[in-house]
């Protein structure tokens, strides 16, 4: 979880992100993990800037052969 995602926006100071959809964000990651687990797997969740902890995830496990991310879309106004 990006931290800077739950801050306000910069135009008119509204929330990124509100209390209704973090639930359903926080609900469904622990649907997920739920599901990963059920099928003998996992899934790590970190918060912090995604640039930060992916290199640090990535020296904590060592065996990291592969890394597959999505990079937010911006609206041009």
């Amino acid at each position: 979880f990006d931290p800077r995602h739950y801050l306000r926006t910069h135009c008119y100071s509204l929330p990124k992100t509100g209390p209704h959809r973090l639930r359903f964000l926080l609900e469904s990651v622990k649907d997920l993990r739920e599901t990963l687990k059920k099928k003998g797997s996992t899934l790590v969740v970190r918060k912090g800037k995604p640039e930060d902890v992916v290199c640090d995830l990535i020296t904590q496990l060592g065996s990291v052969t592969a890394l597959v991310f999505h990079e937010e879309v911006r609206e041009i106004l």
